[in-house]
């Protein structure tokens, strides 16, 4: 595994890990609200790298990325970021693979394109923020967690952000997994996750306009975005594959692992 430091956006520097396979089709791996890169551990020690390059992010104010105060509210900021990443590493025609805050992914491709990425594949992920429409997408659990989450409280911000992490997951954690997300969500300063919740987004437009192949991902027994959010993107980007995973939750890379990674390399394998 090799870690990159690479200049992003506003030159926040960010930090990315890195595996598998240099020659081979890149898949770039975006985490989501309050995570890292290392949500993707299930992936990037899986038998993906043995035929992809398996490129993960950790997004401006997560992980061991810099956490800028009012640096989140620019979509071009966040483009950016994505192009330094793709640019610096060289990545060629990559597959974007996005979980739930899919606003970073859509910010790139609103201001940079879809010309130089080969697809994308959205996992339990919503497009939009600050309206009614938007939040009527995200459970009624999840929106009455969001307050807690932005708590300065060090014992109260810890407590609520286990049971946030709780919600994510279908299937029962370990303690070791537990404790590992829970140290790179206490990471997160209360102030990012604020400010990241607190945008104002509607990408309908920019999904209307995709036309390069696009993949679907669902956990059937999402605890935080409804499968109403699946039915909107498929309206608007009727050409994507959607694969509705039964057993898992809002992380279904994480609570059914092997059948993700199948159903993923698949639909690589079909670019």
């Amino acid at each position: 595994m090799k870690s990159h430091g690479i200049t992003g956006g506003g030159s926040v520097q960010l930090h990315v890990l890195e595996t598998g396979n240099p020659l081979a089709r890149p898949i770039l791996f975006i985490h989501g609200f309050s995570q890292c890169s290392l949500s993707w551990h299930r992936q990037l020690v899986s038998d993906l790298a043995v035929d992809f390059r398996l490129v993960a992010i950790d997004l401006r104010g997560h992980g061991r990325s810099d956490k800028p105060r009012g640096a989140y509210s620019d979509s071009k900021l966040w483009a950016d970021d994505l192009n330094a990443v793709i640019n610096t590493l060289r990545l060629e025609n990559p597959l974007l693979c996005c979980w739930s805050y899919g606003l970073t992914l859509l910010d790139y491709i609103r201001h940079y394109g879809t010309d130089s990425i080969a697809a994308i594949h959205l996992v339990g992920a919503i497009s939009k923020l600050g309206s009614d429409d938007a939040l009527s997408v995200i459970t009624s659990e999840a929106l009455a967690s969001v307050p807690g989450l932005f708590v300065t409280d060090v014992a109260e911000s810890v407590r609520n952000l286990e049971a946030f992490i709780r919600m994510l997951y279908a299937r029962p954690l370990s303690s070791e997994d537990l404790y590992m997300m829970l140290g790179y969500n206490v990471a997160v300063p209360p102030y990012v996750r604020q400010a990241l919740f607190s945008r104002i987004v509607d990408n309908d437009d920019v999904l209307a306009k995709i036309r390069k192949p696009v993949l679907i991902t669902h956990g059937k027994q999402d605890a935080v975005v409804k499968l109403d959010a699946v039915d909107r993107h498929k309206a608007l980007m009727p050409h994507a594959e959607v694969d509705i995973m039964p057993t898992a939750g809002h992380a279904p890379f994480w609570d059914d692992a092997e059948a993700f990674n199948r159903r993923l390399r698949t639909f690589v394998d079909s670019l």
